[in-house]
């Protein structure tokens, strides 16, 4: 039955309604998935569908997957040969044959989380067994396209060919999938080793002859990838998010008066990442930096690190990279305090230009470290939270549930609701939040300890099994587009179970 709960109260809460909680799945190497190349699709398949059920009990609410670590894919919708890390051998398909990324994103979705793809751009193999690279490999068909550095090939960034055909491989995955985002990591032109060189000469010979300096040069191949994604997204489906984690350290104070006061590798000067301006420019929805350094280090102290980031944001939003890896390292320091990365946790909260954080790895939460994951479950995360809205990219809400009924059962209160009246913009309705009160609690949609439930898709039901007979409840239910606005609500309705489960 509709009820008059009066006007709904939107007072400040400690726990934030709107969080980004991510976790990177690695999958180079095996960090995290699968465990080991080769298994069987059955075993892949429940090692992933534990993992995000362990994350969604944790309270994450955003993955960052990784699909592509080395030229190669994990994705069936590809130009690039199977990854070796799947499979055990480069080229080969999953036997029985399946798309992980389609299941992935689908197994995410019904958890109420994000699916991102992360994307390595520029690695093209993580070794030197270059005889074991499928002839499908693209440093098989355009070897004049790589250098290498370090014992591995890297693609190099400097010509426009090699550009054109990153792009059309991240396409592939936007047209092909239903993510959420794409994702970049931090490996943009490789990270300095003594005594190697990046063999880019002849390139910067036949391209940069408008530059005086390689290393602008190098920069400028950088950013003209970066811009040419964020406008390649955005033409083939602008409801995909796009966001890059740099190193976290853009520049020291010492090269750049406008850098932090650090001493450190850095992004700018060393991987000729001017991860700074793609904010600045709006290439970019979101900057994930890794700020994997405890509190008042005296090299990156990761306050002074989030302090930068959040006074450089320019309106986008900042996800602060968070290194649980190093959560009870061997060697002595801060992460062995268990009170480092919840401290780090509370201090990015106080700042109102951080809009969440992403864990690396997904391995490291799920060891538990010092009881942190446990925090995360009890304290930190222990009510939901919803992805903050991006204004810039979709700011019309859709309109709110229509016919909304609670109705008690032997099982419970089943909810149904009807399909809202297209937005403004036409954009059909994502999903649902529906929110739960005590007969006597002011309806308060601000609060997240009253969501029951976040789902992503268009059922327009939902039975709530966690009511104890004799007591009053009310319900709100509201919708959600792709980007996470959400409707004004639905009626509050009320319902009242008995010892026989009727009204």
């Amino acid at each position: 039955m509709p009820v008059d709960s009066g006007p709904i109260s939107i007072p400040d809460t400690l726990d934030p309604k709107r969080e980004f909680r991510g976790v990177w799945i690695a999958t180079v190497e095996n960090i995290d998935w699968p465990s080991k190349p080769g298994l069987p699709t059955d075993q892949q398949k429940r090692e992933l569908i534990d993992r995000l059920n362990a994350h969604q009990q944790e309270g994450i609410n955003a993955v960052m997957f990784q699909i592509r670590p080395a030229a190669d894919a994990l994705y069936a919708k590809s130009r690039e040969p199977w990854s070796k890390w799947l499979t055990g051998k480069q080229g080969t398909p999953p036997n029985p044959a399946y798309d992980p990324l389609e299941f992935a994103i689908n197994e995410a979705h019904k958890r109420g989380m994000e699916l991102h793809a992360w994307f390595n751009p520029y690695r093209a193999t993580n070794d030197g067994k270059f005889a074991l690279i499928s002839p499908s490999h693209i440093t098989r068909i355009k070897p004049e396209w790589f250098f290498t550095y370090g014992g591995i090939k890297l693609f190099n960034p400097g010509i426009p060919e090699v550009r054109d055909y990153i792009v059309k491989v991240f396409l592939d995955v936007v047209d092909n999938y239903d993510i959420d985002g794409v994702h970049l990591d931090d490996y943009f032109y490789p990270y300095q080793i003594d005594g190697q060189h990046i063999d880019d000469a002849d390139a910067f010979k036949k391209y940069g002859t408008s530059y005086a300096d390689i290393r602008d040069w190098r920069r400028h191949n950088v950013d003209t990838l970066i811009e040419m994604l964020s406008d390649s997204i955005q033409k083939h489906k602008p409801r995909v998010k796009f966001g890059v984690s740099p190193f976290g350290i853009w520049a020291n104070k010492y090269q750049n008066p406008d850098g932090t006061d650090t001493h450190g590798g850095s992004s700018y000067y060393e991987l000729f990442a001017d991860s700074r301006k793609w904010i600045k420019e709006g290439w970019v929805d979101y900057i994930n930096p890794q700020l994997y350094w405890p509190i008042d280090d005296r090299s990156a102290a990761f306050n002074k690190l989030l302090d930068w980031w959040s006074d450089n944001t320019y309106g986008r939003h900042l996800y602060i990279g968070m290194g649980a890896y190093r959560i009870n390292e061997a060697r002595r320091g801060k992460f062995k305090d268990p009170a480092q990365m919840p401290a780090q946790i509370k201090y990015l909260r106080k700042n109102p230009r951080v809009q969440g954080s992403v864990y690396f790895s997904s391995n490291s939460l799920l060891k538990n470290p010092l009881g942190f994951t446990d925090s995360l479950k009890q304290t930190y995360y222990r009510h939901p939270a919803l992805p903050p809205v991006m204004l810039w990219l979709d700011s019309i809400p859709p309109n709110a549930p229509v016919n909304f009924t609670a109705t008690p059962t032997i099982k419970g209160v089943e909810l149904r609701w009807g399909t809202p009246a297209p937005a403004k913009d036409l954009e059909p309705v994502y999903g649902y939040v529906i929110y739960r009160f005590e007969g006597t609690e002011k309806v308060n949609l601000n609060d997240p300890a009253h969501i029951i439930h976040i789902q992503y898709n268009n059922n327009t039901f939902f039975t709530d099994d966690k009511v104890k007979r004799g007591k009053t409840y009310l319900y709100v239910v509201t919708a959600l587009d792709r980007l996470k606005n959400e409707s004004e609500p639905s009626p509050t309705i009320a319902a009242i179970l008995n010892n026989k489960g009727v009204l």
